[in-house]
Order: structure tokens, then C-alpha cells, then sequence
């Protein structure tokens, strides 16, 4: 199976409102034109009932961060906060068929979206399965465009498109059967990996140019998204990005540093979902030539008290997920 990239997340959220606050002020996405499911009037014209508002009639909000009709969405739920689920993206129907042939073949049950799933999620055609680490995934083709992104930031511009919504860091159980499920199964490829004693490491996978869309690290109990990373086009717009979350009060937790592996010139901060989110630039884009390889330290410089966060949030048994 070939995965294209990862074409959108779902959170579960107690405040979708909160989120829809941080994804437009803070982090400069845009409120989804017309939410899935209630598709479109004559050419060029919305529906009344959604136009511009990226609020859903069930509560639920959709952000856009480039020409698809929304790549982060956030539904209500009863005090839960954390990662519902991951689009991964293939080629067309064939793929998609393609796909499942081999996700059945493999023993893992996957089940065909009917078209109102489909409709919902604003793609042609869906599947619903899980990960070993029981993380859900959605398998898609022929996500809907609806173009015309414009931030209310001006000049502010994600790195999306192709390469997906950015990359996401999840902990895992069963870590080598994770791998496995997905560099055997779904055709991620080991850009490479840190090892921090005896067999326990942090893996970064990709599945296009992008130097890793997934990353998995085991630590204890821990299960869902440690982080997710938004990439824009320049460190002016990850600085002023900063100045708005400081402004706005939300927690740094870590500074602005410089990964040794991917390049990743970012930040770290809290998020209303129980993960954190990373803001940086200038990522590590890598060909079908590349080895992988083990690195013995994460940063070039900065990213001072990341490593705290991550043992912070794994301490707390469930990560990021509802």
C-alpha cells in the first residue's frame, strides 16, 4: 500500500469553541467555507447554513489550512479531549480498493464507509479501521477542494498541500507491531530513529517528501498524540506565531529550537486537547535515496524543557487521545 500523506485529523474536544479560537487567532488557519455533509448551492455560492462559519450543526468545527475544504476538524464530546482519528490519503479507487484487499489479507478489520460517511468527511470514498496501539484511521480517496484559503494573518501560509496537515508524534503500545503495521502494511518508510536505551526508541516514519508524517515512541502505559506539528513557509511567521500564543496566554512548553533530524526550526506549545502542537519551518524534505539512520541527540540548539513535556504527558498513561 502506498499512503500519499496524512490528509486531516479528528479531535475530540469538550470546547470545540476553544479550538476554533486557537486554530484561527493563534495559529492563523481559516473557518472551513462549508463544513462537509451540506455541500454546496449553485457554483461559487455557499449554503447559508455554513457559509464561513466552519461550525457544523452538530457543534462540530472544521478549519481549513490550505485548498482543501478543511484538513482539522474538532467534535463535541462529553469531557473528552484528544485524538479521534487520522485520514490517510491514497491515490484514487483503485488504491483504495487495492488497499483494503491488503489491510483483509493482513487480518485487520476494515470496514467500507457508506456515502453519507463518506459525505461527512468531505471525501469521495472512506474506510474505518485501527492501529495496534487502537489509535482509529481513516483510509480515503478524493478529498474535496474548495481552494480560495486566506488566513486573517496576513502573508500567513501553511506547508500542507501534498505533504499533508504536518506530522504527529503518537505513543504506542507494542511498539515493534506498530511498526511493523505500518512500514509492512500501510508502506511508511524509517526516515530514521533515536534510541534512548535497550530496545525503546523513537521512530520517525514518512510516506512522502516530508522528512516524517508519523513518529511512535513507547513509554509506559501511554497511548495517543503526544504532538502534531503545523509547518509555515518562514521563521517570521513561527515568531509572530509565538508572540500571538504568549499574547493569548497560552503555555509554552518549549522554547524555540532547532531539530538535528528533520531541520524543524520550532516551538512547543499547549493546546485545548490534551496534546501539544509545534509550530516551525523549514522541515527536511528527502527523495526515495535516502537511509535511514540512528541520531544520538534531538536538537542543534534550543527546545529547551521539551523532554520534560513528553515524559510529563507520558506519565499520564493516555497521551493525547479520547
Amino acid at each position: 500500500m502506498q499512503i500519499n500523506a496524512v490528509a486531516y485529523i479528528g479531535i475530540k474536544a469538550a470546547d470545540p469553541g476553544a479550538w476554533l479560537t486557537y486554530c484561527v487567532d493563534v495559529l492563523g488557519m481559516m473557518r472551513a467555507r462549508a463544513v462537509p455533509g451540506q455541500g454546496w448551492g449553485a457554483p461559487g455560492q455557499l449554503r447559508p447554513a455554513s457559509a464561513m462559519t466552519g461550525v457544523a450543526p452538530d457543534g462540530s468545527v472544521y478549519l481549513k489550512m490550505d485548498d482543501r475544504q478543511w484538513r482539522v476538524a474538532v467534535h463535541p464530546s462529553d469531557g473528552e479531549n484528544g485524538l479521534a482519528y487520522l485520514g490517510f490519503e491514497v491515490d484514487g479507487p483503485l488504491a483504495f480498493e487495492a488497499g483494503l484487499a491488503e489491510l483483509r489479507a493482513a487480518g485487520v478489520e476494515a470496514r467500507v464507509g457508506s456515502p453519507a460517511e463518506a459525505g461527512a468527511r468531505a471525501v469521495s470514498g472512506i474506510a474505518f479501521f485501527e492501529d495496534p496501539a487502537g489509535h482509529a484511521i481513516e483510509l480515503i480517496w478524493g478529498q474535496t477542494c474548495d481552494y480560495n484559503f486566506q488566513s486573517a494573518i496576513p502573508d500567513h501560509r501553511f506547508v500542507a498541500g501534498h505533504l499533508g496537515v504536518g506530522h504527529f508524534n503518537l505513543f504506542v503500545r507494542n511498539q515493534a507491531a506498530c511498526f511493523d503495521f505500518y512500514t509492512g502494511l500501510l508502506g511508511f518508510r524509517l526516515t530514521d530513529y533515536f534510541s534512548y536505551g535497550g530496545d525503546a526508541r523513537l521512530q520517525f516514519l514518512r510516506c512522502n517528501p516530508r522528512h516524517h508524517s508519523i513518529a511512535m515512541i513507547e513509554l509506559g502505559q501511554a497511548r495517543g498524540l503526544q504532538h502534531m506539528l503545523v509547518e509555515l513557509q518562514n521563521i517570521d511567521a513561527v515568531g509572530r506565531t509565538l508572540d500571538r500564543a504568549l499574547k493569548a496566554g497560552v503555555e509554552v512548553v518549549s522554547s524555540l529550537g532547532r531539530h538535528r533530524n528533520d531541520g524543524m526550526l520550532s516551538f512547543y506549545m499547549d493546546s485545548p486537547g490534551g496534546f501539544h502542537v509545534e509550530v516551525g519551518c523549514w522541515g527536511l524534505l528527502i527523495g526515495d535515496d535516502w537511509r535511514p539512520n540512528q541520531f544520538c541527540e534531538g536538537d542543534v540548539w534550543g527546545h529547551h524543557g521539551l523532554i520534560e513535556a513528553v515524559q510529563k504527558a507520558a506519565m499520564g498513561g493516555t497521551g493525547g487521545v479520547a
